[in-house]
């Protein structure tokens, strides 16, 4: 399977998403603190990927329908 460029950092940005809110949650469980930093980059990286989803599937809207 072949990834473009764009899918590539789709991927990567899920994936460092995922690390970053199972860091938050396990510092949580460990009886920590977490850094409000990691859930200010969490919530960025999220609506990174909110933001390309709609773009998606816009695109794909318009190239069916004009």
């Amino acid at each position: 399977m072949r990834f473009t460029t764009i899918e590539m950092i789709r991927v990567w940005a899920a994936l460092t998403g995922l690390f970053l809110v199972a860091l938050f949650f396990g510092v949580l469980s460990a009886g920590g603190t977490p850094s409000p930093t990691i859930a200010m980059l969490a919530a960025g990286i999220g609506g990174f990927e909110i933001f390309f989803f709609g773009q998606d599937q816009w695109l794909k809207r318009r190239g069916k329908h004009g």
